[in-house]
């Protein structure tokens, strides 16, 4: 039997990017249609979109939107409404007018432990839910030990991570690689260290994506080679 090559997919996203979300589904869904799934290794890489926010921000959210980006309420409002749109196409359902924003770096570092207990995807999922549907404060330690438990995480373990600065080296390497990568915004999906692809992009890219990478590390290797009349050919066969 052969040696299986797996296929590495990297995603460096933030909790409390709506886009990273929106990608995610259609991850998600180019993967589901990927005839090489089972062989893809996923990891969630760290990213912050802002490093210097408070563990929790307080205030309306589109306040908070319309002076982060020195725009109108208005025009803060249409922009959550533009993006709460696209959420639903992909079969989210987006509540940004509960969200608690604040700081990520402890979300991250507790996503890198998930990772060595086998479920850092399903915490990555909890707590992106937890955010934009359910309005949880993800810069909260009890918050994060409370929704890491529902996706599966032992609750001490993951409040004795909180409680020390494990993993932070972690996190702060994830976001070095990403500038050493040229990433500047998330969500980035980076496939075999040799596909890079920025935003929230369709499915269909991203599985054209997957499968071009996966011919590119394993092509066709012919085994044998027939007689011409025991083969047919454009100008060669007797139909």
């Amino acid at each position: 039997m052969g040696i299986v090559i797996s296929m590495k997919v990297e995603i460096w996203s933030d909790v409390v990017c709506p886009w990273c979300y929106i990608g995610k589904r259609h991850f998600e869904e180019a993967l589901a249609g990927f005839a090489h799934r089972d062989d893809v290794d996923l990891t969630w890489r760290s990213y912050q979109l802002d490093p210097s926010a408070p563990a929790t921000s307080e205030g309306d959210p589109a306040d908070r939107l319309a002076e982060k980006y020195g725009m109108s309420r208005a025009q803060a409002e249409a922009a959550q409404a533009r993006v709460t749109g696209v959420a639903a196409e992909a079969g989210l359902e987006f509540h940004l007018e509960r969200s608690k924003s604040g700081n990520t770096f402890d979300a991250h570092r507790l996503l890198h432990y998930a990772a060595t207990v086998g479920l850092q995807d399903a915490v990555k999922e909890r707590f992106m839910a937890a955010y934009f549907a359910e309005g949880e404060p993800v810069g909260d330690h009890e918050v994060l030990v409370r929704l890491g438990a529902e996706a599966g995480l032992e609750p001490e373990a993951a409040r004795a991570v909180l409680a020390g600065d494990e993993f932070a080296e972690d996190v702060k390497d994830d976001i070095e690689d990403a500038r050493h990568l040229g990433i500047r915004g998330v969500p980035y999906f980076v496939i075999d260290r040799t596909y890079g692809i920025s935003g929230a992009q369709p499915a269909e890219l991203i599985l054209k994506t997957l499968q071009a990478a996966w011919t590119e590390t394993h092509p066709l290797k012919a085994v044998a080679t027939v007689e011409a009349d025991a083969a047919c050919a454009d100008d060669n066969c007797p139909v």
